[in-house]
């Protein structure tokens, strides 16, 4: 019986002597990927769906926007009142891509491959918070985008009209923005509670829906400063009590905040701070 050999075979492996891109890269790579999975990109059929559907409403909203404005004249709906008029398919888009993002790392239990590289657990939490605000602002922005190029080749008065619409424009985008930062954080702390997508669906939509009804009944107790305070406690009436308090009323019309803009002003403030650094604290406590 022949003697066995050990033979090393020189299979081309060499040492990578590349630039180390480090931890900057890695951050804008995680928020990129993010923000294609947060729209379906890159992924199959059947992730493309939900998000896209609520997509396809808020862009025929614009478009019947934009055929209502070229047969009247008259806008049938404000860039201020579009974010507001939409928070329904916007919770609906928070309650599908949020647990996208973040639930699915949880359940798979990927975790410890992002943060063997050089990317904090900070850096994961605000990546994936910054790529679901950024989705959100431009589901409401780039409607309303439309809408204003829509408006201005129906004006008559030429630039001094496009500059007026520019103006109006300036207050729906500045709402989507707010919107943006303040739900995403709602949505994206409340996903990573849980590695179930079904549940983490749930827990976000019950948060805006639950908080709903409290907002009526306070306002129903008949005292006026209860009144004024109602809206604090659901995050979308929030964001428009602030709205209002920063831009004024809608043609004369908005909510029953009384005097108490600036305590709206703090409240929005005081969620979003509070949100971001419990998703913080979140994924210090899952990395741990």
């Amino acid at each position: 019986m022949a003697p066995q050999t050990s033979v090393i075979h020189d299979i081309g492996y060499q040492r990578y002597k590349g630039a180390r891109l480090g931890r900057w890269y890695a951050n804008r790579s995680l928020y990129e990927h993010s923000l294609r999975t947060a729209f379906g990109i890159g992924r199959g059929a059947k992730a493309k769906i939900f998000p896209w559907l609520v997509i396809i409403i808020v862009l025929g909203v614009a478009v019947i926007e934009i055929a209502v404005r070229s047969i009247t004249g008259e806008p049938l709906i404000t860039y201020r009142g579009f974010a507001a008029g939409l928070s329904f398919p916007v919770m609906l888009f928070l309650a599908i891509v949020a647990p996208e993002l973040v639930s699915r790392d949880l359940r798979d239990r990927t975790l410890p491959l992002y943060f063997s590289r050089p990317l904090s657990r900070s850096d994961y939490a605000l990546a994936k918070y910054s790529a679901l605000a950024t989705a959100v602002l431009l589901l409401l922005g780039v409607p309303q985008l439309l809408i204003y190029i829509g408006a201005i080749f129906t004006r008559t008065d030429g630039f001094s009209g496009a500059m007026k619409e520019l103006g109006d424009m300036g207050p729906g985008l500045t709402g989507a923005l707010i919107r943006a930062l303040v739900l995403a954080a709602i949505a994206i702390l409340v996903a990573s509670t849980t590695g179930r997508r079904a549940f983490a669906a749930a827990f976000i939509v019950g948060v805006f829906v639950i908080t709903a009804p409290v907002v009526g009944i306070l306002g129903a107790l008949g005292n006026d400063t209860l009144l004024h305070l109602a809206f604090l406690v659901n995050p979308m009436t929030l964001l428009q009590g602030l709205e209002q308090w920063i831009f004024g009323r809608v043609n004369g019309e908005g909510m029953p905040i009384g005097d108490m803009g600036p305590l709206y002003g703090i409240g929005a403030v005081a969620l979003l701070a509070s949100t971001i650094a419990l998703l913080l604290y979140r994924y210090r406590k899952v990395a741990a």
